[in-house]
């Protein structure tokens, strides 16, 4: 989630930018604040305030996009560790602690990717406190891949184990292209360097607003509103680039449901 800090620091330099403007108009000689130079300032302002829609509506386009394909890619990945459960099941009761480490697999991504939410409960999964919430997690890997070295050394007696063992087989490969899109999905878009840059057009759209100001109160009250409503949409922006955590981050009710199905 985005530090409310950094948003209400974003809020701060925006208005002041706006002072600042407004103080430094007030300090222009008359000659400086012809109807021309006014008309000027307010078509660079328009061009500014152009150029800065068409940069936030892109990036929230972008990140939106971005989180629905992670949120589709989370919702996949559970209903493929529950067909893979259930392909284990199906396979055969020698397949029992195949499965037990899938579903501590599956308790163990739960606790670390919502450490706020209540953890899993009647079921045993290794210390995820040290683990990150996104991204790999070595602990996480050696599980899943222990999952597959397992399933590869099952020794079918018939020719209907067979088959199935073929479709665990798939489903294990089908089970890992997902997981790493789900791993690749977590990370964010938006670079510090170029976040700064966002703040710093801003700003100087914002002085520009101070610039051509009348002295009145309604023009206080345009600019303070304006500054929220910009502060608001970048703090969207931010919090929908990291998928989980925060005001939209994606639930946990695919991977909670998928457990449950396993431990069936």
């Amino acid at each position: 989630m985005p530090d409310p800090w950094s948003i209400a620091f974003l809020l701060f330099v925006l208005c002041a930018s706006a002072g600042a403007g407004y103080f430094v108009k007030s300090r222009l000689p008359e000659r400086h604040r012809s109807r021309d130079s006014i008309e000027l300032a307010q078509l660079g302002i328009t061009l500014l305030a152009t150029f800065a829609a068409i940069v936030l509506g892109l990036l929230t386009t972008s990140v939106k996009a971005g989180f629905d394909s992670a949120y589709a890619a989370r919702g996949t990945y559970a209903a493929e560790l529950a067909q893979m459960d259930q392909c284990l099941r199906e396979y055969g009761p020698e397949t029992a602690p195949i499965r037990e480490k899938l579903q501590s697999y599956v308790a163990a991504v739960i606790a670390s990717t919502w450490p706020d939410e209540k953890p899993p409960a009647d079921i045993r999964y290794p210390d995820t406190s040290k683990m990150p919430m996104t991204g790999e997690s070595a602990v996480l890997s050696a599980i899943i891949n222990a999952v597959g070295k397992e399933v590869l050394e099952l020794q079918p007696a018939d020719a209907q184990r067979q088959r199935i063992l073929n479709q665990c087989t798939q489903q294990y490969s089908d089970l890992i292209k997902s997981r790493w899109a789900v791993i690749e999905g977590a990370r964010p878009s938006i670079s510090t360097p170029f976040y700064w840059v966002l703040v710093f057009w801003l700003v100087i759209l914002f002085a520009c607003l101070g610039l051509s100001a009348p002295p009145d109160a309604m023009a206080v009250i345009v600019i303070a509103v304006s500054a929220i409503s910009i502060t608001g949409t970048v703090f969207v922006i931010l919090d929908l680039d990291r998928p989980y955590g925060g005001l939209f981050g994606i639930p946990s009710e695919s991977m909670r449901n998928a457990l449950v199905d396993m431990m069936r």
